[in-house]
């Protein structure tokens, strides 16, 4: 057995920035929006062709966004998805207390 030292990285657990992506709080923040959109898609046993037509995109839209192409949908057009298929949206604001990391976005799901 090899003792030899791998070398490694901890990542910051967002992958978009780990990546160097733009934005990488909103890149999360919609993936974690896709995910839901997903998670109700596979819960609701809907068919691509299905979900489109509740959703009101066609199925190539649909197909590109749940295999993460999502980087030029904007949050609220994700937010509008969800929206059709009955989910409630709350948007939370907290002032970030002085002396604490800047800023973040965070998307929060309740268990249905």
């Amino acid at each position: 057995m090899s003792k030899e030292k791998i070398e490694y990285e901890v990542g910051s657990g967002n992958i978009y920035k780990d990546l160097g992506f733009p934005n990488p709080e909103e890149m999360q923040a919609k993936a974690h929006l896709v995910f839901k959109i997903q998670d109700t898609i596979n819960e609701r046993k809907l068919s691509l062709d299905k979900a489109a037509k509740i959703l009101c995109i066609s199925k190539s839209e649909l197909s590109n966004l749940l295999h993460g192409q999502f980087e030029s949908s904007t949050i609220d057009s994700i937010l509008s998805l969800l929206r059709k298929l009955d989910h409630d949206v709350e948007i939370v604001l907290h002032k970030r207390p002085p002396n604490t990391p800047a800023a973040g976005l965070r998307i929060s799901t309740y268990a249905d």
